[in-house]
């Protein structure tokens, strides 16, 4: 269906006769290119003040864009920017997981056989190394049912604390530091984070080192 009078022209208002030529067959208001094929919206041309084609200036021949085009480029990039911007939030949740499991995995602990309980008198301490071989602990009974440990490297310099069980503090000689031996918190001196504590457990009556805590305040 095609030809040059005003029925094939889009813009022409919508014919309702039923007896215009070509028009046989429709309804009142059905518009008379119905049956037409679709235009491809690439290439529907409406120049914006509705003149034909012919006599748009010259110009526009290189320059052929019009609202239709435009309108649908604009839709097209937002459809490449909905795919991109959800491409990139569903690589950045991939590498969030993977950073986590690897962080789960860096922070995992080996268990470590420290001692027997009753190989560690009240009021005495027993220095060990938790987790590598380089980080020196102390683990400490000052009560009878009370066994804690900490890394000796003091949060200032990193000067190894000794226990002092009987005034209940560890301290550090280089610059007089004190830390409370329950909590681990500094007590004087210049320290201001807590001692890193070891998590112990009971197994079978011996003591292990299952875990580090580090601690910020």
């Amino acid at each position: 269906m095609s030809g040059d009078g005003p029925e094939d022209d889009p813009r022409s208002p919508l014919d309702p006769l039923l007896d215009t030529p070509r028009r046989e067959g429709l309804t009142g208001t059905a518009p008379a290119d119905r049956y037409k094929p679709v235009a491809d919206p690439e290439l529907v041309t409406t120049p914006p003040d509705g003149r034909p084609m012919e006599l748009q200036p010259a110009w526009r021949t290189d320059f052929p864009v019009d609202w239709p085009q435009d309108h649908y480029v604009e839709r097209r990039d937002f459809m490449k920017f909905m795919i991109l911007t959800s491409l990139a939030f569903a690589v950045g949740q991939a590498w969030i997981a993977a950073m986590s499991w690897l962080r789960r995995r860096r922070d995992r602990h080996p268990e470590l056989r420290i001692a027997r309980i009753d190989e560690v008198p009240v009021g005495g301490a027993i220095e060990f190394a938790y987790p590598e071989p380089h980080d020196a602990c102390v683990l400490v009974r000052p009560r009878e049912d009370l066994l804690i440990a900490y890394s000796q490297r003091c949060t200032h310099l990193s000067c190894a604390v000794r226990p002092q069980v009987d005034r209940g503090v560890f301290h550090c000689p280089c610059h007089e530091g004190r830390f409370d031996m329950e909590t681990g918190r500094p007590l004087a001196g210049p320290p201001r984070r807590a001692l890193s504590r070891i998590v112990l457990a009971n197994r079978g009556g011996a003591i292990y080192a299952v875990g580090v805590e580090e601690r910020t305040i």
